[in-house]
């Protein structure tokens, strides 16, 4: 080989190598900085519905502080002019606007740990913010529920009240919260909302309640369990007994993550301390899949009154 003439890349000289180099590894360069431009773009406006006031997408810092155990007694009241902390349970559920910060504090020096309830998915017009949803963003009225309406969770105005709401249970010290009502898309909502919307708006509640210190749970919604549980501490639901899907809900108990069951064997026109009747209790207490669940027999209208598996 020695012998023969060089041709091609072995004749040019040495500057014009340096210099075809050179200019391959500008556009390699090139390339990668427009790629790199192209994806954060992608990501940062990727929400047609985000606007320069709120981040609508879910924040990076999905830090947990708290996450209950598989069985964890609980106690949830969203109606009461006189909160009966007496019953002797770990978590108690209470709702976020009708709850100061004293008696969430007073919970909690009894070793409590207080979950605060809001409604994310419906306007109700009794709240105190109540005037600062857009008529746009509201849809039909929730069937037995006076003044409330589903809301359209794609909404940037509506996610920058969600967040507002989540500061709010931060300042009055809530450990986590139940955001209720994200199941528009099963219901007759008026406002085309899908699972897809669902999952999308259950995990940005996620981080935006993570990036706050918040733990969060799943209110019902069981159809996007598998989509959303990564990003959960509990699920709260209501009548799986009831309606024979408590199995469904026992993904979180093989997460061990704790199902916080409620059932209401009275109906929804008797609300009395009475106890509920033997065969009652056993139907609410052994639905299929349900042994390891955190079971709770109440009245509907969610007061002081509860009674407990044995």
């Amino acid at each position: 080989m020695s012998g023969m003439s060089k041709s091609g890349w072995w004749a040019w000289s040495t500057k014009k190598k340096i210099l075809v180099i050179g200019t391959i590894a500008l556009v390699i360069i090139a390339l990668g900085v427009g790629l790199g431009a192209g994806l954060g773009i992608g990501l940062n406006h990727g929400d047609d519905d985000n606007d320069g006031d709120t981040d609508t997408r879910t924040p990076v810092n999905t830090t947990v502080k708290w996450q209950p155990a598989v069985g964890t007694k609980w106690q949830i009241v969203l109606k009461t002019d006189n909160l009966d902390t007496s019953i002797e349970a770990p978590v108690y559920d209470i709702d976020l606007f009708d709850n100061d910060k004293a008696t969430i504090a007073n919970l909690q020096k009894m070793g409590r740990k207080v979950i605060c309830y809001f409604s994310a998915g419906t306007y109700e017009d009794w709240r105190d913010d109540a005037d600062e949803f857009d008529k746009a963003d509201l849809g039909k009225n929730l069937d037995d529920w006076p003044g409330e309406k589903w809301l359209n969770v794609k909404s940037a105005k509506v996610r920058k009240i969600m967040q507002a709401r989540l500061d709010v249970a931060v300042e009055k010290g809530c450990d986590g919260v139940d955001p209720d009502n994200i199941d528009g898309y099963d219901n007759d909502n008026g406002l085309g909302l899908t699972e897809a919307k669902a999952v999308d708006y259950v995990n940005w509640l996620a981080g935006q309640s993570h990036s706050r210190g918040l733990s969060v749970g799943l209110k019902n919604g069981a159809s996007i369990i598998p989509s959303v549980i990564e990003n959960m501490q509990w699920c709260v639901n209501e009548q799986c007994a009831q309606y024979d899907e408590c199995d469904t809900y026992a993904a979180f108990v093989h997460a061990d993550k704790p199902v916080f069951q409620i059932e209401y064997p009275k109906g929804d026109t008797t609300n009395n301390n009475k106890a509920v009747s033997t065969k009652q209790l056993s139907s609410a207490c052994t639905a299929h899949k349900s042994g390891n669940f955190s079971t709770v027999v109440k009245n509907m209208d969610l007061d002081n009154w509860v009674e407990y598996c044995s």
